[in-house]
């Protein structure tokens, strides 16, 4: 038997532009409307002319464009996918804290689905909801379906685990329960929109393909002490980190925005929150006696913060060298010296002003500070180093804080780092031009949850 020819139609499937785990397919080709229709009853979006999304409130786009791929290639359309899609496509993961524990990975993933479907169905108009309440931490609510069964819904929970907890046959049979449930809390309509879905909605929104004269060549970069260098990538620089390091692993928390990545021992962490402004705090490191306890020591780094000095801070994690310190011990001379020698090596000058004590840069750009008052205060993890550049430690480009118990040893290759390393700067243009992209209003942050559970995150 002949077999047909193949479908004039090529879709390249890629992580959408701005939102992290939604997926964009471009169509080209003769016969592209073919895999156009295919697509939007697949509950993709149109966002551009022949550029469709899939936004999804469960993470699950990587999966189901997957899925989507495998159909379309069956049907003879040639389907491309790149490879930072691929490599989302082919990561298993699981939801931190997820509070239905004894789910296998496919019964979260056909939860979170049936949880796709009502927010569809919501937000297409298909289930009207007449009214919603609080009931503790979730989102309670009543519904009912206009063009399918007609029946009234009883809905718990949020995003991605709504679920359809009772039927009714009529919306005033469903409306006299829930009344009887939750009358003092409840209010009409739907509940306001979650962080989830309000960056949903924004995914969802037309692209527009920007265009403007080219960007000039990029001018080469110069070699400046390590604390004018540039920030670079910093979720490149964690990605790398826990590649060559197997026992760190990258877990999920319940936003996107936030990456953890946790020794095996459970007693360091690493928090990094994407999409910060230079000056907020972007990283996060703190070091536990136990898995359970209280901290023992925390550092901080901004957004700004230049890779090599991050990078020496990461490879001083990864020797496992000086992580514990003796809790409540006082910060004395020989600790602070210990911490410091390489600045007063290289003559940093050094001055003591009241509570403060100051190594600066001989240009006077960038410094080391301690404040002896919080250093007589170890257990309460205050901010007692502070390591900036800028015009001073009060108005920083860039800082790194720790708490009084962190290693000497931690804040020596800091120092020598400070000392004596160069880094790349690419020197600013008077003008920027613009290339040809897609773009669209950034998504909403939503709220980080607080603590992590055993998860692999994107």
């Amino acid at each position: 038997m002949p077999t047909a020819p193949p479908i004039d139609a090529h879709v390249r499937l890629d992580v959408h532009p701005t939102h992290s785990s939604a997926v964009t397919a471009t169509l080209t080709g003769a016969q592209a409307r073919i895999a156009h229709m295919g697509l939007e009853a697949a509950d993709w979006t149109v966002v551009a002319d022949n550029v469709l999304a899939l936004v999804r409130i469960d993470s699950e786009e990587p999966y189901w464009a997957k899925d989507a791929a495998t159909h379309l290639t069956a049907e003879g359309i040639t389907v491309e996918i790149t490879p930072r899609l691929r490599e989302a496509m082919d990561e298993e993961w699981t939801w931190a804290n997820y509070p239905m524990p004894w789910c296998t990975r496919s019964e979260i993933r056909e939860v979170s689905n049936e949880a796709q479907k009502i927010h569809d169905d919501i937000r297409q108009g298909h289930l009207l909801i007449h009214a919603h309440a609080q009931d503790g931490h979730t989102t309670v609510a009543v519904g009912t379906y206009l063009h399918r069964t007609g029946k009234s819904v009883y809905l718990h929970g949020d995003d991605y685990l709504r679920q359809v907890a009772d039927t009714f046959d009529s919306p005033a049979q469903a409306l006299l329960a829930f009344e009887k449930v939750h009358g003092a809390e409840m209010r009409p309509g739907p509940a306001p929109l979650t962080d989830t879905e309000r960056s949903a909605a924004e995914a969802r929104k037309p692209l527009a393909l920007t265009t403007a004269t080219p960007e000039p060549a990029a001018p080469e970069p110069e070699t400046v002490p390590v604390y004018l260098a540039d920030a670079g990538d910093h979720d490149a620089l964690l990605d790398e980190f826990i590649d060559a390091h197997g026992e760190f692993e990258k877990w999920r928390t319940w936003s996107d925005e936030t990456t953890h990545a946790i020794h095996e021992s459970q007693t360091l962490r690493i928090e990094r929150v994407h999409e910060t402004q230079a000056r907020e705090t972007a990283w996060t490191i703190a070091a536990y006696e136990t898995p359970v306890s209280d901290r023992m020591w925390v550092l901080t780094a901004t957004g700004a913060t230049p890779a090599p000095v991050l990078q020496e801070l990461l490879n001083h994690l990864a020797d496992g060298d000086g992580w514990d310190t003796a809790i409540g011990a006082p910060v004395d001379e020989k600790t602070v010296t210990a911490a410091t020698q390489p600045l007063s090596d290289t003559g940093w000058k050094h001055t003591v002003d009241g509570r403060w004590i100051r190594w600066t840069s001989p240009a006077g750009d960038a410094g080391v500070r301690f404040d002896a008052f919080t250093a007589q205060h170890p257990s309460q993890n205050l901010a007692t180093w502070t390591i900036w550049a800028g015009p001073d430690p009060d108005r920083p480009a860039w800082a790194v804080t720790a708490s009084p118990n962190t290693p000497s040893s931690l804040l020596a290759d800091l120092s020598e780092t400070l000392a004596q390393e160069t880094g790349l700067r690419r020197p600013q243009t008077a003008g920027t031009g613009r290339r040809t992209s897609l773009v669209t209003s950034p998504p909403a942050i939503p709220a980080v949850a607080a603590s992590p559970a055993a998860s692999r995150s994107r």
